[in-house]
């Protein structure tokens, strides 16, 4: 007898089954149920942060909503509906800040955007004294803001003797009138602004680029790229979900950049510099007396509106891309 008959002639033992999967328990999502999983305990130490974000953060918005449709010197108050919004889009100094605006944006975007990451990435290729050149970057942040205009006023001066214009002297530039014109004065507004804020956006991206695992680095060198196209290739790539989260960051300080043109011109000359944050204040502060609070707020609440939904649709269009 083959092993094959002796197989078929013994006796099949039964297959053990599977033991029963027991049925998942349905969560409790009753009130008793989410005190037992500590629902309570987890609201008590949430209660003293949700209680300063509302009084501190929520509240004034609710007011600033309803401040936005009514007349007010912050004494009396006098429902007019939506003249206050009427009376901001009929006003001929909006349409200049709106563009005003939006020339210091794209000139920051532009000129002030790429700074950091060039700045980054050639900090992180250097071997030594990598903290003190990382300390030098973030100095301007720890400045105070007027304290470096106030600096970069001494440097802007018009004159021959200015700071600039004495640089600009010595490779045979004439002086230039920098603030006190009206093409110039923006562009000198970014490069300060671009100079104070620097610091910050290179921490950050310098502590994104340790993430970057060096064995990309090493493929790519042993395939014979070039160091641009290390940068381009494997740099940039890794570094791609924090650059759209800079970006929209960057975007929404420059829509509300105000503490430049409020210190170095005023808004001038000729309100070249004027913006839709200087045109809130000046519309509550600069007015009769009393201020035109109903008017600063609306124009405040079509700002956060406007910044909203650009931030909304923004990330909608990036989600798929900052993910692959």
């Amino acid at each position: 007898m083959t092993a094959l008959d002796e197989r078929r002639a013994s006796p099949q033992r039964p297959r053990p089954r599977p033991a029963a999967v027991p049925a998942p328990r349905r969560r409790d999502r009753s009130l008793r149920g989410w005190v037992r999983r500590g629902g309570l305990v987890t609201l008590l130490f949430a209660a003293p942060m949700i209680f300063v974000f509302t009084v501190y953060s929520w509240w004034p918005i609710l007011q600033s909503l309803w401040m936005s449709f009514q007349k007010t010197n912050l004494i009396t108050y006098q429902f007019v509906g939506l003249d206050n919004f009427v009376n901001v889009l009929t006003d001929p100094v909006l349409g200049r800040a709106v563009v005003n605006t939006l020339y210091f944006a794209l000139l920051a975007l532009i000129f002030g955007f790429p700074l950091p990451i060039f700045m980054a990435v050639l900090m992180s290729e250097v071997k030594r004294l990598k903290g003190f050149y990382s300390a030098l970057a973030y100095l301007p942040v720890v400045v105070p803001p007027v304290v470096a205009i106030l600096l970069w006023q001494f440097f802007y001066k018009a004159s021959p003797t200015g700071v600039f214009n004495t640089v600009l002297g010595w490779v045979g530039i004439p002086p230039q009138p920098w603030i006190q014109d009206a093409v110039q004065a923006m562009p000198s507004l970014v490069l300060e602004a671009t100079w104070a804020g620097a610091g910050g956006s290179i921490i950050i991206y310098l502590a994104a680029l340790l993430s970057v695992p060096p064995e990309l680095y090493d493929a790519a060198e042993v395939d014979g790229a070039s160091i641009w196209h290390k940068i381009w290739h494997v740099t940039l790539p890794q570094l791609r979900g924090v650059i759209f989260i800079m970006l929209i960051l960057q975007v929404i300080a420059t829509a509300q950049v105000f503490l430049e043109p409020f210190l170095f011109t005023g808004g001038g000359p000729n309100n070249s510099t004027v913006t839709v944050l200087l045109l809130i204040y000046r519309y509550a502060f600069e007015n009769s007396l009393g201020g035109k609070y109903g008017e600063a707020t609306a124009l405040s609440v079509m700002l956060a509106l406007f910044l909203a939904a650009a931030s909304f649709l923004y990330f909608k269009a990036t989600q798929k891309w900052s993910t692959d």
